[in-house]
């Protein structure tokens, strides 16, 4: 991922953009590993770096929507 670990530094417009594309990267994972455990022959480690590099994605778009969402007092 080419996105620094901190968000504070960039403007919500930067991060919307970024939001998106890694959001596209998280469902383009979600087809290629679906692509893979249908083959029976698709290469364990592989499938398993890319599971966890799914999970990565996941966790920065949690991030990201958290800093762009405002909190809420109530």
């Amino acid at each position: 991922m080419n996105a620094p670990s901190d968000l504070s530094m960039k403007n919500d417009d930067v991060l919307r953009v970024e939001l998106e594309v890694f959001r596209r990267e998280h469902r383009d994972l979600d087809e290629a590993i679906s692509a893979m455990t249908q083959r029976a022959t698709s290469d364990p480690l592989t499938l398993q770096r890319l599971k966890k590099r799914k999970l990565r994605l996941k966790d920065l778009i949690a991030t990201i929507e958290d800093r762009l969402t405002p909190d809420i007092i109530a």
